[in-house]
């Protein structure tokens, strides 16, 4: 097995784009017609694929961890707390500002998510 491994180089596949963007059956083609070491591709789910195509050219897969993680969790935790205080209210000025900043405070979370 790491003798045909070593024959086929992960740049000699001719991708033209990255393995978790090809479609399972894109992915099934590849392994049929490049990589023989894997057997049953045609029965196995894109994420398997994947994986089996990476442990046989060895590239490890690392997490990344979003560096703005800790700030996302507290306003999320501000953004609870304010929620609860509007379902409180009568006053519909004050719930209207909590609704407001609860939209602004939701919006800095999705962009802190895509910062990475």
């Amino acid at each position: 097995m790491s003798e045909e491994a070593k024959e086929i180089s992960f740049d000699e596949l001719g991708l033209t784009k990255p393995l978790e963007k090809m479609t399972a059956k894109e992915l099934r083609a590849l392994v049929v017609a490049k990589l023989p070491m894997i057997t049953g591709a045609s029965g196995k789910d894109k994420d398997v694929l994947v994986a089996e195509i990476k442990e046989v050219f060895g590239i490890v897969e690392e997490e990344q961890v979003s560096p703005y993680k800790k700030q996302v969790i507290e306003i999320k935790k501000q953004i609870k707390a304010m929620r609860a205080e509007k379902e409180g209210l009568e006053d519909r000025s004050k719930r209207e500002y909590l609704r407001r900043k609860i939209n602004k405070l939701k919006k800095r979370t999705r962009k802190l998510a895509k910062a990475i």
